[in-house]
C-alpha cells in the first residue's frame, strides 16, 4: 500500500508504502493500493479528519481477486509479479497506476458568450433595482 507524505509527521514527511507478506507459497500477483487520507491532517499535528481510507482498504484487501482487479485507474488493483520483474521489481504505485481522463464537452463560444450577456443583464438589472431601494 502506498501511503501518502505526512502519515508520519513530525517524526517524518516523506511519502511510505508498506509491505505484507503472507507465508508460504509464491508471490504471483501483488495487490497495490493507494491511502489518500489516513483519517488524520497531514499536518505535524495530526488532528482527525472525516476522511479515512483505511477501512475501505481493509474491505477491498479481503475482497481482492486476481483475476478481476486489473483496472488500474482505480485506487486498488493487481499486477502480475512477471511485470513486477521486468520493472526490476520497483514497487511504486505509480508506476502501475494509469490516469484516467474524461473527456470535458464545452459549449460552443457563441453559446458561452450569449449567456455571458444574459447574466450581465441581468447583473444590470439588479444593480439598478438595488440602487433604486437605497434612495
Amino acid at each position: 500500500m502506498s501511503l501518502t507524505s505526512g502519515v508520519f509527521k513530525p517524526y517524518a514527511g516523506v511519502s511510505t508504502a508498506a509491505l505484507t507478506f503472507t507465508k508460504g507459497g509464491r508471490t504471483e500477483h501483488v495487490w497495490f493500493y493507494k491511502v489518500e487520507n489516513d483519517g488524520y491532517s497531514l499536518d505535524d499535528k495530526r488532528t482527525p479528519v472525516k476522511d479515512d481510507d483505511l477501512p475501505d482498504l481493509v474491505k477491498q484487501w479481503k475482497q481482492r481477486n486476481p483475476q478481476q482487479d486489473s483496472d488500474r485507474i482505480k485506487k486498488c488493483f493487481i499486477v502480475p509479479q512477471k511485470e513486477i520483474a521486468d520493472n526490476k521489481y520497483d514497487l511504486s504505485f505509480n508506476r502501475y497506476a494509469e490516469v484516467g481522463y474524461e473527456e470535458v464537452e464545452y459549449d460552443p463560444p457563441k453559446t458561452i458568450l450569449m449567456r455571458l450577456r444574459e447574466l450581465e443583464e441581468e447583473i444590470a438589472t439588479d444593480l439598478v433595482e438595488l440602487e433604486e431601494m437605497l434612495r
